[in-house]
């Protein structure tokens, strides 16, 4: 008697546990509405960092001669930057490059038939890197002051960055979330349902343009330098359970 009971109570507790099982499969499974938003983040901002570069060349049959005047422009364009105002320490020069150029002759078929040594080509680098924008800026407008002392320069277009990024793109999330939950809370009310818990979420790329600009965006991100002012946008992708 006492096995069949046992017996029993085996069998009663295991329908009981696959009931209990299978209304968790159910309640898990069970289908809901959704609220899918995208919220976006965007900010304009000036940059706090430029980074300037130029290069200068002196040409020479002899090289000790041109190493010689291209010393000279060095220092020369070194003691210019500093009488601007630009610190020593924003300062860079890289080092010099040395190739030997020729006056090449072809036939008609494009075969070489003579080459003559036309000298030697000497160029260095000097790049500006500073905070101090506006007047990093206002001095490679001013590079014709160098070659109008005989130096042989060339400037490249100053290139502007923003040190704050990180927090900026924290800053930019968050707003981004919160525009998306104000759309989703707008969805809600006018479909007669409230937001519930969020279920998924997504953010989108971060994107760097020119100010009042019609740059394009790019599928993996751009990221603007050559513009002083800059806007950025951020979006984010959320979805809320609709309750």
């Amino acid at each position: 008697m006492k096995i069949r009971l046992n017996s029993a109570l085996v069998a009663i507790s295991i329908v009981v546990t696959a009931v209990i099982l299978s209304n968790a499969f159910l309640n898990r499974n069970k289908p809901y509405n959704t609220i899918s938003v995208t919220g976006l983040g965007t900010k304009s901002f000036t940059s706090d960092l430029i980074v300037w570069s130029g290069e200068f060349v002196r040409k020479s049959m002899n090289l000790k001669e041109a190493y010689s005047s291209l010393d000279k422009d060095r220092e020369s364009i070194k003691s210019y930057l500093l009488s601007k105002g630009l610190k020593k320490e924003n300062i860079v020069f890289s080092a010099v490059t040395i190739n030997k150029e020729f006056d090449e002759t072809y036939d008609d078929v494009g075969n070489r038939i003579r080459s003559v040594f036309t000298g030697y080509r000497l160029s260095q680098r000097v790049q500006i890197e500073s905070q101090e924008v506006d007047k990093v800026e206002n001095i490679s407008r001013m590079v014709s002051e160098l070659i109008n002392t005989g130096i042989e320069f060339y400037s490249n277009n100053p290139q502007y960055y923003y040190t704050k990024l990180a927090e900026l793109k924290i800053e930019m999330i968050a707003a981004a979330t919160k525009d998306a939950y104000e759309r989703a809370k707008k969805i809600a009310e006018n479909s007669g349902s409230t937001v519930g818990s969020l279920q998924t979420a997504d953010m989108g790329v971060f994107q760097i343009v020119a100010e009042n600009s019609s740059e394009d965006y790019s599928w993996g991100g751009s990221f603007n330098t050559t513009s002083k002012r800059k806007t950025a946008n951020i979006t984010v992708s959320l979805v809320y359970r609709a309750e």
